[in-house]
C-alpha cells in the first residue's frame, strides 16, 4: 500500500470512518462475499425484540443513562464514586472534574476482558464481583487508595509520575489476582498504564485530569461534540496501544488489516474501531455535565465492537460463522475473522439501535445509541451468553492483550 498524505490515515481516527467501513462490512456480508461470516437480516427483529425486552427489565421507565465507566461504580445500589465524592469534598466542579477524568481513564485503560474466573472481593459487601464491574470496583479502590498518585497527600488522582512506575506486582495486589483468582493480562494493563504516563509527559501534562480544563476551555458557548473530545482523546492518549500500525507518521491504534475493506483507497485494507477510545469518550461526557457543559451530537460516535455486542449477534444467529469449527479455534485479535465479527458489531449496532427508536417512538436525540448500548445491547449480549453458555463467556476465544477485549 502506497504511504500518501498522512490526511488518508488521520481520517481513520475519526467516528465516520469507522461507521463507513464497519457498513461497507456489513454490505459485503449482505452479498455473501465475507471470509468467515453470513448474514442474517431476517434475525434482526428478533434482536431488537431481545434488547427491548432487556431494556424494559433494566429501565422500565426508560431513564436510560449512557453506556459510561460510572455505571460500574454501583454496588449493590449504591454509587461508590459518589460516595468518595461526597467524602472528598472537593473544592469546586474543576477539582472535581480532574479527580473523576483521571478515575475514568485509568479504570478504562484497565477495563479489559477479566476472564472467567477472576473475582474482585469487595472490601465493604464481602461480595465477589467478576468482569467489568469486578474490574471498575477494584480500580476505583486502587485510586481511593492513592495507588496512581505521586503524592500521599493527594491520593484522588493519577498523574504521570505515579503511572509510569507502577508495575504489575502492584496492580495485581490492587485486583487481588494470583495463582488462585488468575486475571488475563496484569503485564498487559500495567504495561498500558506506564506508556500512558510516559505519553502525559511527552505531552506536558502531569495528569490525565487535565483534559478536563481543554475540554472546559473548547466549550466557549456552552457545548462540545462528541466527536471533538474522540479527536482529543485519540490524539492525547494515540501513543500508548502497543505493536499497533503507524502509516505515514500517523499512530492508527485500534485499526486492522482486512483485504476486502476500501479496495483503491489511500487507506485500503484497513478498519478503525477505537473501541477503548470511544468507551473513554463515552465516560468523559458526564463529568463535563456536572460542571455544566453541554455534549452534543454524542451520536455521531459508534457502537463499541467488544465482545458482548458482538456475542449478541452471534448467539442470536444475526451472523453465523461459515465453519462452524472457529468455535473451537483461538484466535487472534488482527485476524480477518474478529475483524470482520467487531466491523458486523458495529454496524448492527446502528440497525439494532434504529429498530428501537422505532418501536418506542424515540428519536436519536432521545434515546442515542450510547442509551440503546447501555439499556440495551451491551446487557442483552451477557443475558444471552449465560443462557448459551456456564460460564458466560463469549462465544468466540480471542487471545488478547488487554487492550482491545
Amino acid at each position: 500500500m502506497p504511504l500518501l498524505d498522512p490526511e488518508a490515515f488521520r481520517a481513520l481516527l475519526k467516528p465516520a470512518a469507522i461507521r463507513a467501513r464497519a457498513h461497507e462490512m456489513l454490505e459485503l456480508g449482505l452479498a455473501g462475499r465475507l471470509l468467515h461470516f453470513g448474514v442474517l437480516p431476517g434475525r434482526l427483529e428478533a434482536c431488537a425484540d431481545y434488547v427491548l425486552d432487556t431494556i424494559r427489565a433494566n429501565y422500565p421507565t426508560l431513564d436510560i443513562p449512557f453506556h459510561a465507566r460510572w455505571r460500574h461504580f454501583v454496588v449493590g445500589g449504591e454509587d461508590r464514586w459518589k460516595r468518595l465524592d461526597r467524602a472528598a469534598g472537593f473544592r469546586d466542579a474543576g477539582e472535581r472534574g480532574r479527580a473523576a477524568y483521571d478515575l475514568a481513564v485509568v479504570s478504562v485503560l484497565l477495563d479489559a476482558g477479566a476472564g472467567p474466573d477472576w473475582r474482585y472481593r469487595d472490601p465493604l459487601s464481602g461480595e465477589a464481583i467478576g468482569r467489568s464491574e469486578g474490574l471498575a470496583l477494584a480500580s476505583l479502590d486502587m485510586f481511593a487508595a492513592g495507588l496512581f498518585s505521586s503524592d500521599p497527600a493527594k491520593p484522588l488522582r493519577a498523574d504521570a509520575m505515579a503511572l509510569k512506575r507502577l508495575d504489575s506486582a502492584a496492580l495485581a495486589r490492587g485486583f487481588q489476582a494470583g495463582a488462585q483468582n488468575p486475571l488475563l493480562a496484569v503485564e498487559g494493563r500495567s504495561a498500558l498504564l506506564n506508556r500512558l504516563g510516559e505519553e502525559l509527559e511527552r505531552q506536558g501534562l502531569s495528569r490525565p485530569g487535565e483534559l478536563f480544563d481543554r475540554f472546559v476551555a473548547a466549550a466557549d458557548t456552552g457545548t462540545i461534540r462528541a466527536a471533538h473530545m474522540l479527536s482529543e482523546v485519540l490524539a492525547t492518549f494515540g501513543g500508548i496501544w502497543p505493536s499497533r500500525l503507524t502509516l505515514a507518521g500517523v499512530p492508527l491504534g485500534d485499526t486492522w488489516r482486512h483485504p476486502l475493506i476500501a479496495q483503491g483507497e489511500p487507506a485500503e485494507g484497513l478498519v478503525p474501531f477505537h473501541k477503548l477510545s470511544q468507551w473513554l469518550t463515552y465516560s468523559l461526557i458526564e463529568p463535563l455535565q456536572w460542571a455544566g457543559i453541554a455534549v452534543i451530537d454524542i451520536d455521531d460516535m459508534t457502537g463499541l465492537p467488544e465482545y458482548r455486542n458482538g456475542g449478541l449477534f452471534l448467539d442470536l444467529g444475526v451472523i453465523a460463522l461459515k465453519d462452524e469449527a472457529d468455535r473451537g479455534r483461538v484466535h487472534e485479535v488482527s485476524s480477518p475473522l474478529v475483524v470482520e465479527w467487531r466491523a458486523l458489531t458495529v454496524a448492527l449496532l446502528d440497525e439494532v439501535g434504529a429498530l428501537v427508536r422505532k418501536r418506542l417512538g424515540r428519536s436519536r436525540e432521545e434515546l442515542p445509541l450510547a442509551k440503546v448500548l447501555e439499556g440495551g445491547t451491551w446487557a442483552a449480549g451477557r443475558r444471552i451468553a449465560r443462557e448459551k453458555r456456564v460460564d458466560g463467556g463469549p462465544p468466540l476465544t480471542i487471545i488478547s492483550d488487554g487492550t482491545v477485549f
